[in-house]
């Protein structure tokens, strides 16, 4: 018998396909599954145009055969069968595509779409087998031939005999290696677990004989195994059925079936789209976030399918980071089945997939915070961090998609508010948008920095996460309107009946640059607060970084010591500047003594670390004597 080579440079691709390709050996199962699958599909459509063939579906189906003993797996299929040309051609010439070939000549247009590609998929067969053999005979002959190889080195061709229309791919299973188990691909138990991961919406019946186990006839305690013909996939997807024949619980079932999370999803998205991209998707808004959400191990995306056939469950590129959190799946005709991770990156359906789903979960998120507002603040208080880490990521590039789904706290309504909210609530004379930044709610009402914008009863946004003044500093404005802390140098707010004692003054500044140089470096200047109204002293910043941001900077791991430029507020309107005034004239120790103790009580106000406790607590001592 002749051996026949593979044509072309088929002997490195077959070793990069068996070696490099796919990650997990187990998806030859799902390539010789939906190569079945499209030789059903292949009589379908000849139905379609032939009066001469008619199409039972019932009589279809793929079987699958694992023998133990002799370490052969079967895939056999009733679908179109090959001639021997069509052997030669489809399997003699690596990653030749018989199935696209034959859509391209029927123009397939009524929705249905053939997935496999005889060629690169068919030759995944090789990484578990030692030997793959094709059994075939084509629809319309009475001849079957069978197609031999055991790798690279070539293949052959030959007649033989077969009494149904239909391909048998029968696969000589390697024995296990050390780094490879190979038994796995002989059990039943592992073969539905790979049919269900894969191949469970394949739209014809997979089969397989189960071993089941009853109870002797005649006995009531002995058992006896036997066998019985099942169907291992569901065949219809839920994704693939009209939204008005779902209920919720269809959709809660699908959640937890898939194993998206242990909770209720709060939201769920069905798309079916139709024009230059078709696709199907279900995605879900999780209600609480995943313990590993924000670890190395946590990994986003949807699963993703090619028309019913899984291609991986994880297709980052489906998601943008910002929405990591959604779950789900889509489905996609116009998408290869045999598509690499890499390929992913750059192909362009995937990319408008994205894009539009991107644009999805913006809307129903916004319908939620519109029309579902307990539910929103439910999702927010899980995921609402991310979303700030999405307009902070790429130097604010996604604040526009992301500013009208972001919530504070605020002052005035002791609940979440939006940015729109807020800025349609604003005075006519109120110039810009107030926040202060603290730990909590609580120490932040404490903050004698609100005293001015509270007293002008203006609302201030609270901001409690570490990356909310990140996050701001990337959106600069909404609406026109200017964020500004009330910790910053510059309020914006004209301060009225001023008097001449409300002012530095040439006293006072010579006083403030005496304090300024006891404090040395630790604070940029001391000057007369006109934010403070009870307190008698606290701290702000000058520049772009803010005390908060520099907490959050140095709480990182190999921070570089990165400070705000600190001012030193004093409230002259306050007793103890008159004390501060009176030791500047009659006792530099005690002014000094007065400067240490007013700078660590701004930093104790901050939440920042007093640079020597030892020395503050005796000071207070010193104060007390």
């Amino acid at each position: 018998m002749t051996i026949k080579q593979f044509q072309a440079e088929s002997k490195r691709l077959l070793d990069l396909m068996v070696n490099s390709i796919y990650t997990h050996k187990e998806i030859f199962l799902r390539e010789l599954i939906s190569n079945a699958s499209d030789a059903i599909d292949k009589i379908y459509y000849k139905a379609l145009t032939d009066d001469s063939l008619s199409f039972n579906k019932d009589e279809y189906y793929i079987k699958i055969v694992p023998d133990k003993k002799n370490r052969i797996l079967k895939i056999s299929d009733t679908g179109i069968g090959m001639t021997k040309q069509e052997l030669e051609d489809n399997l003699g010439v690596i990653a030749k595509s018989g199935s696209l070939a034959f859509k391209m000549e029927n123009e397939i247009k009524d929705g249905h779409d053939i997935i496999g590609q005889f060629g690169v998929g068919f030759y995944s067969a090789f990484m578990v087998s030692e030997v793959v053999t094709v059994i075939s005979r084509a629809l319309g002959s009475n001849e079957a031939y069978k197609w031999e190889s055991k790798g690279a080195e070539g293949y052959t061709i030959e007649p033989c005999e077969k009494d149904t229309v239909g391909t048998d791919v029968i696969l000589k299973i390697k024995e296990n290696s050390e780094d490879e188990n190979f038994d796995k691909y002989l059990e039943e138990y592992s073969l539905k677990s790979i049919i269900k991961k894969y191949s469970d919406f394949i739209r014809y019946p997979i089969k397989m004989d189960i071993t089941r186990t009853r109870l002797k006839e005649g006995s009531e305690k002995e058992y006896e195994e036997y066998t019985e013909e099942q169907i291992v996939n569901s065949m219809v997807p839920i994704w693939k059925k009209n939204k008005n024949e779902l209920s919720q619980e269809d959709y809660d079932n699908f959640y937890s079936e898939k194993h998206y999370g242990f909770d209720k999803p709060i939201k769920h998205i069905h798309i079916s789209a139709e024009g230059t991209v078709s696709y199907k998707a279900i995605l879900f808004i999780p209600e609480k976030m995943p313990f590993d959400f924000y670890t190395k191990e946590y990994e986003k995306g949807l699963e993703l399918y090619s028309n019913g056939v899984l291609i991986m469950n994880k297709c980052a590129e489906l998601l943008p980071d910002y929405f990591s959190f959604v779950k789900g799946m889509v489905d996609s005709e116009d998408l290869s089945l045999n598509i690499s991770r890499e390929m992913l990156q750059h192909d362009r359906q995937l990319k408008f997939i994205a894009k539009n789903i991107k644009t999805k979960i913006k809307n129903e998120l916004e319908n939620l915070l519109k029309d579902e507002r307990d539910k929103y603040e439910k999702f927010y208080k899980s995921f609402g961090r991310q979303l700030k880490y999405g307009i902070y990521s790429d130097l604010g590039a996604h604040k526009e998609v992301l500013q009208d789904l972001l919530m504070f706290y605020s002052s005035k309504e002791k609940k979440m508010v939006t940015l729109d909210e807020y800025v349609s609530r604003m005075p006519e004379e109120q110039k810009y948008i107030y926040y202060a930044a603290g730990e909590s709610i609580e120490r932040i009402e404490k903050m004698p920095q609100t005293e001015l914008v509270a007293d002008k009863g203006y609302e201030i946004l609270y901001f409690t996460d570490e990356v909310d003044e990140f996050a701001i500093k990337m959106i600069m404005k909404y609406k026109d309107k200017e964020f500004r802390s009330v910790s910053g140098s510059d309020l914006g707010i004209e301060t009225e009946n001023q008097t001449s004692s409300d002012t530095d003054g040439e006293g006072n500044k010579e006083l403030f640059e005496y304090m300024k140089n006891i404090l040395s470096d630790k604070v940029k200047a001391v000057r007369a607060s006109k934010r403070l109204k009870n307190h008698p002293v606290c701290l702000s910043s000058e520049g772009e970084l803010t005390i908060e941001m520099e907490k959050v900077l140095s709480a990182m791991p190999n921070s570089q010591n990165i400070k705000a430029d600190k001012v030193l507020e004093i409230n002259i309107n306050h007793d103890v500047f008159k004390s501060l005034k009176e030791a500047y004239g009659k006792d530099k120790d005690k002014l000094k003594l007065y400067t240490d103790l007013l700078y660590n009580q701004a930093l104790l106000i901050e939440g920042l670390p007093i640079d020597d406790p030892v020395e503050f607590s005796n000071n207070i001592c010193k104060m007390m004597i």
